[in-house]
């Protein structure tokens, strides 16, 4: 499996407040992230995979929230975050 516990502890415990942090905005949005980058990978090998597709746009609207509530709450978080992880707005 490409996601084990340890992946997820050290996804959190270096975007998050540490690695038992799993609820903070910015550790499920690097979670998200990681997620993304494996399912487009997929895609890209598998393109008429269309379940993997509906996973993988229902994961960029999942993170879209997230980073919006960030956006609306805590604007240096945010931007924290985004340039953490490279992603464009």
């Amino acid at each position: 499996m490409y996601l084990t516990n340890d992946k997820k502890r050290e996804i959190f415990a270096e975007h998050g407040n540490g690695a038992e942090d799993t609820g903070s905005a910015e550790g499920q949005i690097a979670l998200f992230t990681y997620r993304i980058a494996h399912l487009t990978e997929h895609l890209k090998k598998n393109r008429k995979d269309f379940n993997t597709e509906r996973s993988l746009v229902a994961l960029v609207g999942k993170r879209r929230k997230l980073l919006n509530y960030l956006y609306k709450n805590d604007i240096q978080r945010y931007r924290a975050i985004i340039e953490k992880l490279g992603l464009r707005k």
